[in-house]
Parts: structure tokens; sequence; C-alpha cells
């Protein structure tokens, strides 16, 4: 993976908050992190919240933090835009201004991933298309407006600001070391696709659509899988995208990069992770799908799939 030189980033939707002791909104919050076969993994947290609202935390590796109405027939209309305020931005971006600076510091590749996902979401949903309001990278724990979440949550979105979280050691203590995923550039770029792809769902609606939240034919399994397929649609088309003055943002893309992403997919299906934690694999406990099917989706994406294609909730087979 490489970046333009010439491309000029733009990291107003990227921020830094550093370590934090949490705060900010909670609707109920994210269930704590758990131990299953001696291992300090992020865990899957069932459901959680209060009243008429219920957060579905579905997770392993990757969270999706979704707020949905008691009925699973909407999101919450409470949630609004990130309040910023919460925040004191570190200035970790603010050196992040052209696509070298990309290919020497992996924070800028991060806002430059963002960039490229920013403008192809845009062209892809065109009218249709609201930016996620933020990235935000924390350490310890962070305030969302969907609760407290830590480090141990791994990267998640949350619609209820319309914002990607991530803790950056995630990558080295979790996905490569305890999960045995691999290390390389394009593996946080795929993760990041894969979260931008709940975003998507969040703007199109699909995340109303979730009402079964285990299990291999579950729509929480669907809604990842469809995350991943929107990830591989964002990689097909990476090097097509442009700065906000038309110049591209990518030079290079390799056939490595998109085996990093596969490898990265397959580290985080469900069946590697009981395999690995549990030593038995329980397919009615599954929320993100196998390591086979998350590998096929992200290729139905990555090999000229569309929006239609991508429709997991219509597949009969995963």
């Amino acid at each position: 993976m490489r970046f333009n030189p010439k491309a000029r980033l733009d990291t107003r939707r990227t921020r830094d908050v550093g370590r934090s002791s949490g705060g900010g909104r909670s609707r109920g919050g994210l269930p704590s992190s758990g131990r299953r076969g001696g291992s300090s993994l992020p865990i899957p947290g069932g459901v959680a919240g209060g009243g008429g609202v219920v957060a579905v935390i579905i997770a392993v590796g990757f969270f999706v933090v979704t707020q949905l109405m008691g009925g699973g027939s909407g999101l919450d209309p409470s949630g609004g835009s990130l309040d910023a305020s919460r925040f004191e931005d570190t200035d970790r971006y603010a050196a992040c201004e052209t696509g070298e600076d990309a290919n020497e510091s992996t924070d800028c590749a991060r806002v430059a991933v963002e960039n490229s996902l920013y403008d192809y979401w845009g062209d892809t949903l065109g009218s249709d298309f609201r930016p996620a309001d933020s990235l935000v990278t924390f350490s310890g724990q962070v305030g969302t407006g969907c609760g407290a979440a830590s480090s141990a949550v791994g990267p998640f979105y949350c619609p209820a600001d319309d914002t990607i979280y991530l803790d950056s050691g995630f990558f080295d203590e979790v996905l490569e070391r305890q999960l045995g995923g691999p290390d390389g550039g394009f593996v946080e770029a795929y993760v990041l696709a894969h979260e931008y792809g709940h975003h998507v769902q969040n703007v199109l609606g699909t995340m109303g659509r979730v009402r079964t939240q285990q299990g291999a034919s579950s729509d929480a399994v669907r809604l990842e899988l469809q995350a991943d397929c929107y990830a591989g649609m964002w990689a097909r088309g990476a090097t097509a995208t442009e700065d906000s003055s038309g110049t591209a943002l990518f030079s290079e893309l390799t056939d490595q990069d998109i085996t990093l992403a596969l490898e990265a997919a397959a580290s985080v299906g469900d069946d590697r992770i009981q395999q690995q934690t549990q030593g038995q694999v329980d397919e009615e406990s599954w929320t993100h799908g196998s390591a086979a099917q998350r590998q096929r989706w992200f290729r139905v994406g990555f090999d000229g799939g569309d929006l239609t294609d991508c429709d997991t909730f219509a597949a009969r087979s995963l």
C-alpha cells in the first residue's frame, strides 16, 4: 500500500484523545470484557440497555455498537453528532499533510485511509451520503454516544454519534499477538473499511433490520458480513479515490495488501476465535460469521460487487 506523495490530507475528521478515564453520555453502556480459555480478549456482550432502547453489542475483534429501538424498528432517534467538547485533542495528527507523510507514518496513513473512505462512499452513495462524523483514537477508556468503552472492546462504530473509535494498540496487542492475525499496513485499512461499512449501514437504515443477535444465520452475522463486503468494495475502488483537489490518494495497492485483508478477516472469524479460546466451535453463539464467510464476503465486494451484491440479508446461503 503506497499513497500518492502529492495528495493532500484532510485531518478535520480524525482526532486523538489520548488516555482517558471515559465519561460522556451513556445509554446502558458497553458490557465489560471477560475471559475465556485463559485469554483476555474482546468478548461478545449480548444485549444491554434501559427503557425502550436496546444496545446490541455485536462483537469479537471488531465491535459494532448499534442503538436500536426496543422492537428493532429503527435507530435511536435521540442519537446525535459527536460532542467534540468532551474531547481534548492531542494534536496527534496535526503533522499529517501529504501522501508522503502517510507513507512514512502509520498515524498519517490512518488519515489517508479515512479520506479515501470518505471520497469512495461519497461517490458511491451520492446524495444519500453523509460522512462519519469522526475517527477517534484513544487509549484506556473513552466516552461515546453509546456509553463508556475501554480498550478491551476493540475497534467499533457508534451510530449514536456517527463515530468510529479505535485503540491503535489493538493491532499489535490483540489482533496479532492474541488472535494470531497478520501484521501489515493494509490490515488496519481493512478494519477501518469494515467499521466505515457499519456507518454506511447506518446511513442506509440497514441496522434496523437486525432482529436475531446470535447464530450462524442470524441478522447480527449478516450485518457483519455485509460490512466485510462493503470493505471489499472500497478496496477495489481505493486507487480511484481522490483528495479534495482531485489528486489521487493512492499510488499503489498490491495483491499482497488484499491477501493481508483476507488473512485479517479470517483471524477474527467466530470459529477461529472460539477454537483458540474455548477449544471448540459453537455456531449458535456466532455474531460475526466464520473465517471462510468473512473472507468470502470481502471477496464478493472486491471482485466487482455492488450494494445489491452485498445484500447479505437477502442471501439464502452465507
